[in-house]
């Protein structure tokens, strides 16, 4: 088999959040014809001594720890005219690293994150963008005053520039979505853009293999990572706005917020009606506890596999449309718009059918990991 280095912001494994399901997977399916050498950053003990069960599908691997504030790359930004996002991964070790595997000999790269762009070689590239994160800060940036806005808006333009010019360079620049390529194009990027979209593991997310929680009350049940300030937006919204309302139709209901790393913010909302529970080995006794699931996300790129993972387990879901767009859901989620809409849509969810077994349906027929990324086969097939 051929050489290929594969380079990401996080160790892709295990595979329990957002960006590292589908570095994962993508990583899982290119080690079946490929020798993946990986090149990554760890961001705790753990990540350093990753188990067989990940280094078994390596050729070979480099985890770099990463220690860096954002204040320190802040400044080097500032300092440098970069954008905070390159800022923040840039390392010797990690420069030195790639070098060696260079040395050795790849026929191509894969490139998750634009993060890990300014790791680049001559080597044939397809980079992994994701989302469009430029428009993410610019998102933020208008929602936000002061400093801060200035930063993000500075974040924006910077990182939207370097984008633009790395996929001008790539043999292939990839997105989650055609909705994120279609925005990375009317934002002026060049090159061709491809959408290769997420998948899910509908046979580890069966309802049928899952004992629920055991939790008093209807339980409304939203997933994430919850140091990630769109989510931390979104549940501290529905918690002060939606909740109340669905509560006044049924009373015994709570919100239970999974996910690991909950901020002050979120960690406050917790009471008789919140329930927050930080870190918990198995998000899919939460799901499967669930009368009803939601994403009620006022920001979301790309895919959620929130919502993939939530249609998988069978439940009644209700999403904004920022959370919604993207998925192609065949009407087996309900798609909110504003408080009282989503409030009303929870209620109706909360007096109809347990189970939504059409959304499982849909992920079996839609979202097979397989079919996902097969178009990277080919891809790879063309530039080596």
């Amino acid at each position: 088999m051929r050489d290929l280095l594969f380079l990401a912001h996080r160790v892709p494994f295990p595979p329990d959040r957002g960006d590292k399901i589908r570095s994962y997977h993508i990583l899982r399916h290119l080690s079946r014809d490929w020798s993946v050498h990986l090149c990554t950053f760890g961001e705790s003990e753990a990540d350093l001594d990753p188990p067989a069960a990940f280094t078994d599908l390596l050729a070979g691997c480099h985890i770099i720890r990463r220690s860096k504030s954002t204040p320190v790359a802040a400044l080097q930004a500032l300092a440098t005219g970069a954008p905070v996002s390159l800022t923040a991964f840039a390392h010797p070790a990690m420069t030195k690293a790639v070098r060696t595997v260079r040395r050795q000999g790849v026929a191509a790269a894969y490139i998750f994150s634009g993060q890990m762009a300014q790791y680049a070689g001559e080597e044939p590239t397809i980079m992994d963008m994701v989302d469009v994160d430029s428009a993410k800060f610019a998102a933020l940036a208008e929602r936000a005053a002061g400093p801060k806005r200035i930063m993000l808006a500075r974040e924006a333009r910077l990182l939207g520039g370097f984008e633009r010019r790395v996929a001008a360079g790539m043999a292939a620049t990839l997105f989650v979505s055609e909705a994120e390529a279609a925005l990375f194009r009317a934002g002026g990027g060049e090159g061709r853009i491809v959408a290769v979209e997420n998948g899910i593991d509908a046979a580890v997310h069966d309802p049928a293999l899952v004992t629920p929680v055991a939790k008093a009350g209807p339980l409304i049940v939203f997933t994430g990572q919850m140091d990630y300030q769109p989510n931390i937006d979104a549940v501290t919204h529905f918690a002060k706005a939606i909740l109340p309302l669905v509560r006044e139709a049924h009373p015994a209901t709570r919100f239970a917020i999974v996910g690991r790393a909950p901020m002050p913010a979120v960690r406050r909302l917790a009471g008789e009606a919140v329930i927050v529970t930080g870190e918990v080995p198995d998000t899919r006794i939460w799901l499967a506890a669930a009368a009803v699931c939601v994403a009620p996300l006022m920001l979301a790129r790309g895919i959620q596999n929130k919502v993939l993972e939530a249609m998988a387990m069978a439940r009644p879901i209700v999403a904004s449309r920022a959370a919604a767009e993207g998925i192609d859901h065949g009407g087996t989620i309900a798609v909110a718009d504003g408080d009282h809409d989503f409030a009303d849509k929870v209620i109706a969810a909360l007096s109809g059918p347990a189970a939504n077994p059409a959304a499982r349906a849909q992920v079996l027929d839609r979202y097979d990991w397989n079919a996902r990324l097969a178009p990277l086969d080919q891809l790879l097939k063309d530039i080596a």
